[in-house]
Parts: structure tokens; C-alpha cells; sequence
């Protein structure tokens, strides 16, 4: 699923970083719990385009394998 993909890439980006996730979600300006929360639900297209937006990687990129 494509929010998988997306979680996949973004917990990399994390990992490359040195960063947490719940540290990663402030910097985007998302809620504490929002990613891991895409377990139930799927992610709004506002906060993919602020992940996009603050890691400089395209929307194609980060729902790409």
C-alpha cells in the first residue's frame, strides 16, 4: 500500500538523518503520533505535501519503493 511505502521512506530518511519520527513530525509541522497513526488511516494529501516540502523529496519519490 502506498502508505506503507511512504512510512518505509520516511522512517529511512529518519534513520539517515539521525532523527525520531515524533522529532521528525514537529519539524514538518505534523501532530505527535501522526505517521504511526497511518496504521489506521491513510495520510492526508496536506501532510505528505508538508513531509515533501521540509525533506526537499518529491511526492513521486516518497511513494516509491
Amino acid at each position: 500500500m502506498l502508505k506503507d511505502l511512504l512510512k518505509d521512506n520516511i522512517q529511512e530518511y529518519c534513520k539517515k538523518q539521525n532523527l525520531s519520527i515524533s522529532a521528525f513530525e514537529k519539524k514538518c509541522g505534523l501532530g505527535n503520533g501522526t505517521i504511526n497513526g497511518w496504521k489506521k488511516s491513510s495520510p492526508r494529501l496536506d501532510s505528505i505535501e508538508k513531509i515533501s516540502i521540509t525533506t526537499g523529496i518529491s511526492v513521486t519519490k516518497l511513494l516509491k519503493k
